[in-house]
Order: C-alpha cells, then structure tokens, then sequence
C-alpha cells in the first residue's frame, strides 16, 4: 500500500511538472503570433492580447499549487491564520489574473470575428512578396512564398484579418473561430469548477456539512467536467499538440484535487469518529 500511495504522488507530481514545462510552449507560440499581430510593436495595453494563454498559464499554475498545499500538502493544526491569509491573498491574486486572461480570450475572440473579404486576390501566389501570411491555425502564421503558395490553400476566396496582412480561406476561418470559441468557453467553464471548488474547501476548513450544498456541489461538477471533457476532445481533434496535452493535463490534475478533499473529509470522519 506504501509502495502504491508514493507511485500515485509520483505520478500526481509528474502531471503538475508536464502542466509547469507547458508554459514556454504557450510563450513561444504566443510570441511568434505577437510578431506578426503587433508590427509596431505591442503596448502595455495588448499584452493582455497577445499573451492571454501565458498569463493564464501561470495563474493557474499558482491556484493548483495553493490548492494542492491545502487540501493536501498541509495538516490542519498548520493552518495558522497567516497561513490561511497567505493562501487565500494568492489565490485571490491568481484569480484577478485569471479574469485578466478571460478579458484577453474575448478580446483575441472580437478580433478573430473583425475580418473582411480580400479583393481581387484569387491566389495565394499573388501575395509572395514577403509581407503576407497565412492563418495556418489559430494564431498560428506562416510566410507566404513561391514555394508553399500553392500547398497553404487550393481555394480562390480568401479573407483578411483587421490591421494585419494576415489571410484565410473560409474552411481555415470557420476552424479559428470555434477554437477561439472554445478558449472563452473553456476559461469561462474553469472559473465556475474553482468557484465550486473553493466553496468545497471553505465548507471542509469551518467543518459545515449541508446535505444541499453538497449534493448541488456534485451535480454542477458533474456538469461543468463534461463540458471541459467536451473541450479536450475537440482540442484533440482540431487543436494543435499543445492545446489538446494541456487540456487533458489540466483535467487530470483537478481530479487529483477533487480527489485530496475527498481524502481530506474522509480523515476528518475518522478524527471525529476516534474522539
């Protein structure tokens, strides 16, 4: 049972390290997209635009690692009131970030809506002066030259993004939009499972146990999972490497939390069954 209980903490922990090694690839993708997004270079107020997902990366790395010390890592005569105040002063900081990062989702949504036909081009061919790219993915872009003109799109309309010299056809839009979509409904979905969560935790620290609250607690969870579940597997289907290996991570490692408030009410059962 030893062996078994440390092999699962080695495998929690080793989700948490892939979830942490995530955010440069969100970085990289995200800085190679702002280049081409911010010609003339990007202001403090479109950081938020540009690098939406890095900041969301770390904020909710910082939540999971507060939520992992509480339900887990720390015993109950170690949550000392600086204790208690410390957690939550950076879990409430994280989660201003967090609401940050869903701003910036909408914001990268308008702006991916924000798109108008591009007149008398028929051919990608004709834009391979050096200054065009192609949406080959949501905010992914590529130069358009002689030699992929004809391989990035067979099709003779093309649409171009506001402000940038960025096209797509139609097929490549409709894909951007829903992955765009998708970012927001799944930032959106994620501050309501914390927003459970936290009351979970709330009710396990002050010893409440409602048979309402929690029954409401399980059946919103069940809810909001299966729209995460939903998101993942369209990542998996539409999405490139990074988007679909996050997603899944991340929800393997709130199952790990769910699972240490589970340990963690189970324990106190048995402190009060003994006294």
């Amino acid at each position: 049972m030893i062996i078994s209980q440390r092999n699962f903490q080695i495998f929690k922990y080793s989700i948490y390290i892939f979830l942490t090694a995530n955010f440069p690839l969100f970085f990289a993708e995200e800085w190679a997209a702002a280049s081409i997004r911010f010609v003339d270079g990007i202001s403090l107020n479109q950081i938020i635009e540009g690098f939406a997902a890095s900041i969301d990366t770390i904020a909710w790395l910082i939540l999971l690692y507060m939520f992992e010390l509480e339900t887990y890592v720390l015993d109950d005569h170690q949550f000392t009131k600086k204790v208690a105040l410390s957690l939550r002063l950076v879990r409430i900081i994280s989660y201003l970030f967090i609401i940050y990062a869903f701003y910036g989702y909408l914001v990268v949504l308008f702006y991916t809506l924000d798109i108008s036909p591009l007149e008398n081009i028929t051919n990608l061919c004709n834009l391979t002066n050096g200054q065009w790219t192609y949406s080959i993915d949501f905010q992914e872009y590529q130069i358009i030259n002689s030699e992929n003109c004809l391989t990035l799109s067979s099709s003779n309309t093309f649409l171009q993004f506001s402000g940038i010299n960025a096209v797509v056809d139609n097929k490549g839009y409709i894909d951007i939009v829903r992955l765009a979509w998708i970012d927001v409904i799944n930032s959106s979905v994620w501050l309501l499972v914390v927003l459970v969560l936290e009351a979970d935790v709330y009710m396990q620290e002050n010893n409440i146990n409602n048979v309402l609250i929690n029954k409401t607690s399980k059946i919103s969870k069940y809810f909001l999972y299966a729209i995460l579940f939903f998101n993942a597997g369209f990542w998996s289907l539409n999405g490139d490497f990074v988007d679909w290996w996050d997603a899944w991570l991340w929800l393997i490692a709130f199952i790990f939390i769910e699972l240490n408030i589970i340990q963690w009410k189970d324990e106190d059962i048995e402190k009060n069954a003994v006294a």
